[in-house]
């Protein structure tokens, strides 16, 4: 997706866009080839969120993703909470980047980030995703919660910017 003036949409401006604005831009994205962003973190901003509930959690945020066989498997990773403009650094623990959140890729209803199906203790979120691009460069994320047969919307969506490729795809230690 591109904004007015043909740019394309980045972290800082898609947080000043409204709810409605986000639906809008999430409706005219299209599904991707999940294998497309198989061995690769992407840059995540939180987006729609209430201020109190980013000051309790996090803006910034990494999903990596990692093909195993048929299936592509991801994990989140803690990123240093500090301004936008920065570059996205992993928190660490003992050395390592302090990950959560693991889920597989399933395209059951368009690409869709399943929680469930990793095994955390996440396991009630599913995270629909589509490109606002034709390459899966850039990614428009919300989140659902799976409450037996009702999925639920949470305010919450994000977006993921293709960053370097995945260097240890070992599964995280997770936190």
């Amino acid at each position: 997706m591109t904004l007015a003036r043909g740019t394309p949409m980045t972290p800082a401006h898609a947080r000043t866009l409204s709810s409605d604005e986000l639906a809008r831009a999430f409706a005219g994205g299209h599904a991707f080839d999940p294998f497309a962003v198989a061995g690769w973190i992407y840059r995540g901003t939180s987006l729609g969120l209430p201020r109190l509930v980013e000051r309790l959690s996090w803006i910034k945020f990494a999903k990596a993703f990692h093909r195993e066989g048929e299936v592509v498997r991801g994990w989140n990773i803690r990123i240093e909470q500090d301004a936008l403009d920065r570059p996205w650094r992993p928190r660490l623990k003992h050395g390592r980047a302090v990950t959560f959140g693991p889920f597989v890729v399933t395209t059951r209803a368009g690409v869709l980030l399943d929680y469930g199906l990793g095994g955390g203790a996440m396991r009630v979120l599913r995270d629909p995703v589509i490109a606002l691009d034709d390459r899966a460069d850039v990614l428009l994320g919300r989140s659902l919660l799976q409450l037996g047969s009702r999925s639920i919307a949470t305010p919450s969506y994000f977006l993921l910017e293709r960053d370097q490729r995945v260097v240890d795809p070992r599964p995280p230690v997770r936190r």
